[in-house]
């Protein structure tokens, strides 16, 4: 597994980003969590509330030589709307913002020059955070690859399965 690489993001709800990330060949594993608050292992109740500073995020693991660094973070940038700020569609709060979490100065390059070209596209208005990586904690089990889990929930055919179509058609020459 030497190579790997892992980027925590974050873009509304956790479950839209998972799905999404695992049509992508080279992408290894998704976990769904929290990052960028302040209460030690907070509970997906609490993080709702909106009062712990934390995103849903998701801890996105790839191999850059199946799947470039670029793909992976242009991908972030179509699957969710980074000029809405504290909220994706009808999800509202700090916890559903557009953040990118950097582990080193790198990443923090890589994730400036995704932010400014997806400004570009997008004609400007981009208020993704850009922020070091605090402590990233694992969400419940039940939110682990939850689209697969519950392909027919409400939300998951209103929300997630418009995002994953727009990032099969994006980049299809990455798809499983």
């Amino acid at each position: 597994m030497s190579g790997m690489k892992t980027y925590h993001l974050a873009g509304g709800c956790f479950w839209c980003l998972d799905a999404a990330y695992r049509v992508l060949r080279g992408v290894s594993g998704v976990v769904s969590g929290y990052t960028g608050g302040q209460n030690p292992h907070p509970t997906y109740e609490q993080v709702c509330t909106g009062t712990t500073g934390h995103a849903e995020a998701v801890a996105v693991t790839f191999d850059p030589s199946v799947i470039p660094s670029d793909v992976i973070l242009d991908a972030f940038f179509t699957m969710h709307d980074p000029r809405q700020l504290n909220r994706q569609g009808h999800d509202v709060g700090t916890q559903y913002r557009s953040a990118m979490f950097y582990r080193d100065e790198e990443e923090l390059a890589l994730f400036e020059a995704a932010r400014d070209r997806a400004n570009e596209t997008w004609g400007g208005g981009i208020v993704t955070e850009i922020s070091p990586l605090g402590e990233f904690y694992d969400a419940e089990e039940y939110h682990q690859d939850f689209f697969a889990k519950n392909p027919s929930q409400g939300y998951c055919l209103a929300v997630a399965v418009p995002k994953v179509a727009k990032v099969r058609k994006s980049f299809a020459e990455y798809l499983v």
